[in-house]
């Protein structure tokens, strides 16, 4: 297997990241040393942070974020309160938004949809530097 990690700042606002260039790039450097074919595993290694496959760039990433707003509001009801208000919900947001994904490589390309793309998916404010882990898994 094949690790990588790279860094992400998602700045002070809720954020949707595609992270899909950097994913590509890296299955397909690790897929040629080991045959082509495996499967991509991306990891969010934080607590508040989701890993999502969706189509950017077209209102969809400004609506999940507005559907996890209706989801989870940045209020007081959070019983995680430290933070900014509504923190806790960041908290509670993996369990909807798993903090990985697994994509499948063939000839050293993600298998994505035509319209798919991996997105890091943050709602906590206070925290703007991820880590993303990419591993490879020759087939």
């Amino acid at each position: 297997m094949k690790s990588t990690v790279i860094q992400v700042t998602t700045g002070s606002r809720e954020a949707v990241h595609d992270l899909t260039s950097e994913c590509e790039r890296f299955a397909s450097e690790a897929a040629s040393e080991t045959g082509g074919d495996g499967l991509l595993h991306v990891f969010v290694p934080h607590a508040t942070a989701g890993v999502a496959i969706l189509e950017l760039g077209a209102g969809s990433d400004d609506d999940l974020l507005s559907a996890l707003g209706d989801l989870l509001p940045a209020d007081d009801r959070w019983r995680h309160a430290h933070g900014s208000r509504g923190h806790g919900r960041s908290h509670v947001m993996p369990a909807l938004i798993p903090p990985y994904a697994t994509v499948p490589v063939l000839s050293g390309r993600l298998a994505l949809g035509t319209w798919q793309s991996i997105a890091l998916v943050d709602l906590n404010v206070d925290n703007r530097e991820r880590q993303v882990r990419l591993s490879f898994l020759a087939g």
